[in-house]
């Protein structure tokens, strides 16, 4: 009897020794804080020159009409749902999405004089559909709104359209997705934009960047996504200042993705900028090529440059990194390239 106290003792002393020693365990994932990014160029669906060039509001109207016949043709339903399967094989936990359009239309035409409404092409909307066909959960945390006109389109002008540039988040929302906590989302304006003289007046074309801070088993990093000026880079590059003045300037490890029109072998201008700001490029080498395409999405491979770019800062290594969208059997069933930019993942382990 004796005996049996004895050990009926011991046993409950080992139970109240069990938290003691869970409670002095290190975290079982602290040495597994990986994220998988992305960072893809939706294209907007035409380009935009001929409408600033055109000589008089004729000419704008008929350039008009036109782009909107090519950001018909191609057909970014069908594109959405090439790119869904790319962000399905990848599985990021957080994508960076630029150029991701909001079309709308509007008759009588009258320009801005009423706004347009009738929704024609939402791509994030598009694109979170097509992705949740594929039983996968992405949400837009933050959305950033830059360029918002409306133009009568055709000669005559048959309708208007408006055409609202947007930059946007997405994050995994799904289960697989539980260790990353989300908070402190925002979006923001680089104080220096392009001004375009045309046809109808000058106009301002803002671009900016949206945020959130991510805690992934215990610490937390930020998450940053932009698309810096195309056309000029003497607003570009201030652009790249303001980001590290902005959004970047944090002490917590950050992510930086998005469309810079800026990289090596290029334009090193605000490429240089963020490395010597701090900022590492998250690729490991090799050519990368991301950019671009004909704008028509028909052309064989006519990918020349890397611009569409992961840079890390804190101590993030990177794990892997791949272009993606970039082969030919990533096109449309029509043949179109999902985008006119290829899309890059990484994944990265955070210390």
């Amino acid at each position: 009897m004796l005996r049996l106290k004895v050990l009926a003792t011991l046993a409950a002393l080992a139970m109240l020794a069990v938290p003691t020693a869970r409670a002095e365990q290190p975290h079982p994932f602290a040495g597994h804080r990986q994220v998988t990014v992305m960072s893809q160029n939706l294209y907007l669906g035409t380009d935009l020159n001929p409408i600033f060039a055109a000589a008089n509001p004729f000419a704008l109207f008929a350039a008009v009409g036109a782009a909107w016949g090519q950001v018909q043709a191609n057909d970014f339903p069908a594109r959405a749902e090439v790119i869904a399967d790319q962000i399905a094989a990848a599985k990021p936990d957080l994508v960076g999405l630029q150029e991701a359009t909001l079309y709308r239309t509007d008759f009588p035409p009258d320009g801005p004089a009423t706004p347009a409404t009738t929704l024609a092409y939402d791509y994030v909307a598009l694109l979170v559909d097509a992705l949740a066909a594929r039983g996968l959960a992405y949400e837009p945390v933050s959305v950033f709104t830059g360029t918002d006109v409306e133009l009568p389109a055709g000669l005559p002008p048959t309708l208007d359209v408006r055409f609202t540039d947007r930059i946007a988040l997405l994050a995994r929302t799904d289960e697989k997705t539980a260790d990353l906590k989300l908070s402190n989302a925002r979006s923001g304006t680089y104080p220096t934009a392009l001004t375009v003289n045309t046809a109808l007046g000058q106009l301002t074309a803002p671009r900016g960047w949206t945020s959130v801070d991510v805690k992934i088993r215990g610490k937390t990093f930020r998450f940053v996504n932009t698309h810096l000026e195309a056309f000029s880079a003497t607003v570009r590059n201030p652009q790249a200042a303001e980001l590290l003045a902005g959004p970047a300037a944090t002490d917590l490890p950050t992510v930086v993705v998005g469309d810079f029109n800026s990289g090596p072998g290029l334009d090193l201008g605000a490429y240089g900028i963020l490395l010597s700001g701090g900022f590492s490029d998250a690729w490991p080498g090799g050519p990368g090529l991301t950019c671009c395409h004909r704008n028509d999405l028909h052309d064989a491979n006519a990918l020349t440059k890397r611009i569409d770019l992961v840079f890390t800062s804190g101590g993030f290594e990177t794990v892997s990194a791949d272009v993606v969208g970039e082969q030919l059997g990533d096109r449309t069933s029509s043949g179109l390239w999902p985008s006119d930019h290829a899309g890059v993942v990484a994944t990265l382990r955070l210390p």
